[in-house]
């Protein structure tokens, strides 16, 4: 379903497998003159939490996951968002990337991941800054340990310049609770306030008031 759309959009456009038995939701798109943009799944789960009151029905939802969404609210239903690829990018660097022996460590909201928020936030040589995290292990510059952070740093960093905007409201951050401490770290760092929204409870949420409205 294209921008704006809302629960009840989703509930009357299922895509029916079986008859009153099975149904696919449709999902949402955006598109513009300059931008272009789809979910499948996260739709659910925000709406869900917009239904049950967890989530405001106006502000900004931050959904991280493989693809981090920017998912901007207005009377309860998705008027645009962004999506921004830092867990498929973090993924690679950790798997394909000639960082990778350097990422084997857990990620931790502290220091070194809030040196990388906060480098990410003031600059914009992502890439370049990327590859100097090896070249200071090499040189005995930089801590080995702390890579893995602070690159998470650094992706996250950049995502909330791309997506969190100048505003002063609250962010909703919504997924696992490992993910979501990251983001509110980095949200934290830049100056902003959040909370956090646990995703599997606002899916029952949403696909159960989906049933509810097809009923």
């Amino acid at each position: 379903m294209p921008c704006p759309a809302g629960i009840g959009e989703l509930a009357r456009n299922l895509v029916w497998v079986e008859p009153e038995r099975t149904a696919i939701v449709p999902g949402v798109s955006f598109a513009d003159d300059h931008r272009a943009d789809v979910m499948r799944g996260e739709e659910v789960q925000v709406l869900g939490a917009v239904a049950a009151g967890g989530v405001p029905p106006d502000g900004l939802v931050c959904h991280p996951g493989t693809h981090n969404k920017w998912i901007r609210l207005e009377g309860g239903r998705i008027r645009d968002f962004r999506t921004v690829m830092t867990g498929e990018l973090f993924n690679l660097l950790k798997t394909h990337s000639i960082l990778a022996d350097l990422l084997a460590e857990p990620v931790a909201a502290a220091g070194a991941f809030r040196s990388g928020v906060r480098y990410a936030l003031d600059h914009d040589d992502l890439t370049a800054e990327l590859f100097s995290v090896r070249a200071r292990v090499l040189l005995g510059k930089g801590a080995r340990q702390d890579a893995a952070s602070y690159v998470s740093g650094l992706l996250i960093g950049a995502d909330i310049r791309a997506g969190a905007g100048d505003g002063s409201e609250e962010i909703s951050v919504m997924a696992r609770p490992e993910l979501t401490s990251l983001y509110a770290a980095g949200l934290k760092e830049a100056g902003r306030t959040s909370h956090e929204v646990g995703g599997e409870e606002s899916f029952l949420h949403g696909i159960r008031k989906i049933a509810e409205l097809v009923e």
